[in-house]
């Protein structure tokens, strides 16, 4: 295919309103059109999905399939399976007339440039006026089916390229025409950043687009340098994994997720030789073979069972094409890198070994200079800047960070000077940016990047809305710090105490810092009118940190455990009944401690993607910072609100409801069996979010949605709430739960210590043994989880849960 320069398209602006889209259509119902359907329905979009009639009368037809099979898709397609019910399935024959009713058009059939104009030729009559039609292609020339459409339709029409499982593939590169209307295109991009929570990239309308054509000539690159260099398929994948800040998958892991068909496709596409070499035939025999990675069962790796039944994990030998037992790469180099805490400190211990001598060295030299000189190549062609490439990288492949990036944090003016006595070529824009005096692509001095078209640093593009906290580091905001936590000034008011801990667990450093920032006389306090609770890491929090009290407990130094335990509940006291208001905006894993912090907020913001429970059982424990106690309470709520007490009755009779019983046998359910959810929608159901919490898609704008949300909240004259009182539902209440504990044993749900763990989960949420309508307050409740803690820290059991889950990252059922 011949490479033709990139139409010169005027970038479309970022401060333009979002698109409406009431309802949408996806023609096509694939694997990449009915997911994303899916995510459609996952932003509350209703979604036409059309694709072929059935074979045969009666039978379902392939859309009506599609969505069926949503259900069983891994990994959930669907933020919660209720979803499904927003996508309706037709067929080309006969639904074609309600497109009219979209806004929005998805074209994603197959993968050929006839199939889909024959298609859109039929489709077109059907299109409201104002209606929005877009091609999912992956490399087809956006221009040539542009070209078959109807004029008065191009202004309407451009690639809007998703990448697979839409849900959590980020990436969406958006490819306009030269007949494309900027302003159109540009609303759509802030409809796809907000809606559906994308990283909005524009990219030219050349083979490949951006992530595809950098990403797959790394494939390809990293596969020759294995097969000319004698390196073996493990050591290429642990070479090219988290080492670089790239997936685990590696190189041939994620080609084994891709598709071998997929990759020799994408490859097929490309304008240059990068995709040819010794790979080109291995993957060409691998079709022939069809070993096509996990949808065949076999492709690069494969799984099989030995004599003795257990599962193992085979590689494929690419010159003798037979499987043998994978092995661990030995790599000496690449072991020492696996210390270093930054992807720009692993790269600088990688590369400074001799390449000469060292496996790893070797390796890695000719691997990114021929990824960084090829990038450094595709500015203006692929896209009109570098951040634009960096962005795409990130959220297409997720690369921890973009290739120019990588080489900022690698040291670009040295890597040059060793690739040049390495004999390995120089692009010539890299020289254009050494000749302006500049060090790196990125500048340490300012929000800049440098362009080889105008040979200078310029002012990098920003999103409004968007903003992360170390946007505010950056410019001084830094009120105070410690080695957990830091309170960050957000401006208009409103401080944000950002964790920062390793995995944002939390011990002494957080829980003391949270509770002098909070505390009624302090001066955050008086400084500030709101709080924002969040971070910069990939999870929120993974909960307490356990190395400490796993210490503690191995040497019994219970006193201290105590101590730890009323430190947490201090903490989360003063989230609750803080003067101010306190937004939490969680994301990913929240777990144990970082929900327990999470249930005592003002307001909650999560991203959609929350990962969120009170697992403490699963390490042996309770939730001993507030989080039994507040679950008591939400399922004291929820039975007032299914029957309201009659003031008139006694304390005992709404204690003792089938409603509140109900209620409790829930909480009890959540938090013995350590269920997480699967995204924010689906820990609202679980009661971790109220119905009053919003829901942020794009993880780039919860931070400045969530100071939003404290925002309105200290405007409209806030007032924290008094610690309750309320009637314990007592002894009876905690005779069914431990029955229900015993049940969950004999049904084979709970091992004997998880029944152990399960009764004192049902003493807290009973209040104790007490007779049922006793009247009991937060401090009585917050005593039996510690009661509860400390007698459950001090079993062995426990003490082993802990220390396998420190060592493995697994619960362990003991």
């Amino acid at each position: 295919m011949s490479s033709a320069a990139p139409v010169s398209i005027a970038t479309p602006r970022r401060n333009a309103q979002p698109l409406l889209v009431r309802r949408a259509a996806v023609l096509g119902a694939g694997t990449m059109g009915s997911r994303i359907a899916a995510h459609l329905a996952n932003a509350g979009i209703p979604a036409l999905l059309l694709d072929l009639p059935a074979k045969s009368p009666g039978e379902p037809s392939l859309a009506q399939h599609a969505v069926a099979a949503l259900a069983r898709s891994k990994p959930a397609a669907l933020f919660e399976a209720a979803r499904a019910a927003l996508i309706t399935s037709g067929t080309f024959d006969d639904d074609l007339p309600k497109l009219a009713e979209c806004d929005w058009v998805v074209e994603a059939v197959t993968e050929n440039l006839e199939i889909k104009s024959a298609l859109l030729e039929r489709v077109v009559p059907h299109l409201s006026s104002q209606a929005i039609l877009t091609t999912n292609t992956s490399g087809l020339p956006i221009s040539k089916i542009a070209a078959a459409l109807p004029a008065a339709l191009r202004p309407r029409f451009f690639g809007a390229h998703f990448f697979n499982p839409p849900r959590y593939m980020k990436l969406l590169e958006v490819i306009p025409t030269a007949g494309s209307d900027a302003e159109i295109v540009a609303r759509f991009a802030a409809f796809a950043g907000r809606m559906l929570g994308k990283q909005v990239v524009y990219a030219s309308d050349t083979p490949n687009f951006i992530a595809n054509r950098i990403g797959v000539n790394l494939v390809f690159t990293a596969a020759n340098l294995m097969l000319d260099r004698g390196f073996t398929i493990e050591e290429v994948d642990a070479l090219t994994g988290p080492a670089l800040g790239f997936p685990r998958t590696g190189t041939f892991r994620l080609a084994d997720l891709i598709g071998i068909d997929v990759l020799a496709h994408v490859a097929r596409n490309f304008p240059e030789p990068a995709t040819g070499g010794s790979f080109a035939a291995l993957l060409d025999e691998m079709l022939k073979r069809n070993w096509l990675g996990d949808k065949t069962g076999g492709g690069f790796y494969k799984k099989s069972r030995g004599a003795d039944g257990k599962e193992e994990r085979l590689v494929l030998d690419p010159a003798t094409m037979e499987y043998r037992p994978a092995q661990k790469p030995k790599l000496p180099q690449l072991d020492m890198a696996k210390n270093a805490g930054t992807v720009g400190e692993r790269l600088k211990v990688l590369l400074s070994a001799d390449p000469a001598r060292d496996r790893a060295a070797g390796f890695l030299w000719p691997l990114l200079g021929g990824l960084w000189n090829y990038a450094a190549d595709r500015i203006g062609e692929v896209a009109a800047d570098v951040p634009s490439i960096d962005a795409a990288m990130r959220a297409g492949f997720n690369w921890e960070l973009g290739p120019f990036e990588l080489w900022d944090a690698a040291g670009l003016a040295a890597t040059v000077e060793r690739m040049k006595a390495l004999a390995i070529p120089i692009s010539a824009k890299v020289q254009d940016l050494l000749d302006a005096k500049c060090s790196s692509w990125y500048s340490t001095e300012s929000y800049a990047c440098f362009n080889p078209v105008s040979g200078s640093m310029e002012p990098m593009t920003t999103i409004p809305g968007h903003a992360r906290v170390a946007d505010f580091r950056r410019q001084g905001k830094v009120i105070r710090s410690n080695s957990g936590c830091s309170l960050v000034d957000l401006g208009d008011g409103i401080g944000c105490i950002e964790m920062h801990s390793l995995k944002n667990a939390i011990g002494g450093d957080v829980l003391n810092f949270i509770v002098s920032t909070l505390d009624a006389q302090s001066e955050a306090v008086r400084d500030f009118a709101g709080f924002v609770i969040s971070g910069d890491r990939d999870n929120f929090s993974v909960g307490a940190n356990l190395m400490q009290l796993l210490l503690a407990a191995q040497e019994g130094e219970f006193d201290e455990v105590a101590a730890m335990i009323r430190l947490f509940q201090r903490m989360t006291a003063a989230v609750k009944f803080c003067p101010r208001p306190v937004v939490a905006a969680p994301f990913g894993l929240t777990l144990g401690g970082g929900a327990e912090i999470v249930l005592h907020v003002a307001r909650r913001q999560p991203h959609a993607e929350l990962y969120m429970g009170l697992v403490e059982a699963g390490v042996g424990l309770i939730p001993a910072g507030g989080g039994t106690k507040e679950s008591l309470l939400h399922a004291i709520d929820l039975a007032a609100a299914l029957a309201p007490p009659d003031p008139k009755d006694p304390p005992s009779r709404f204690a003792q409801s089938a409603e509140m019983m109900t209620a409790l046998k829930n909480r009890l359910e959540l938090i013995a069996m350590a269920k997480v959810s699967t995204s924010a929608p689906e820990a609202r159901a679980m009661g971790f979010l109220s119905a009053g919490d919003r829901v942020t898609m794009n993880r780039d704008r919860l931070l400045l949605d969530a100071k939003a949300q404290a925002l309105a909240i200290a405007g409209s004259g806030y007032t924290p709430p008094q610690p309750r009182t309320v009637p314990a539902p007592g002894a009876s209440a905690l005779a069914l739960m431990e029955t229900a504990a015993f049940l969950m044993g004999e049904a084979g749900y709970a091992s004997e210590h998880d029944q152990k763990v399960a009764k004192w989960i049902a003493y807290i949420l009973a209040g104790g043994r007490v007779t049922a309508g006793t009247l009991v307050n937060e401090d009585y409740l917050l005593g039996l989880e510690l009661e509860a803690f400390l007698s459950l820290v001090g079993e062995r059991k426990t003490q082993e849960r802990i220390a396998f889950t420190l060592k493995t990252g697994k619960p362990l059922r003991n």
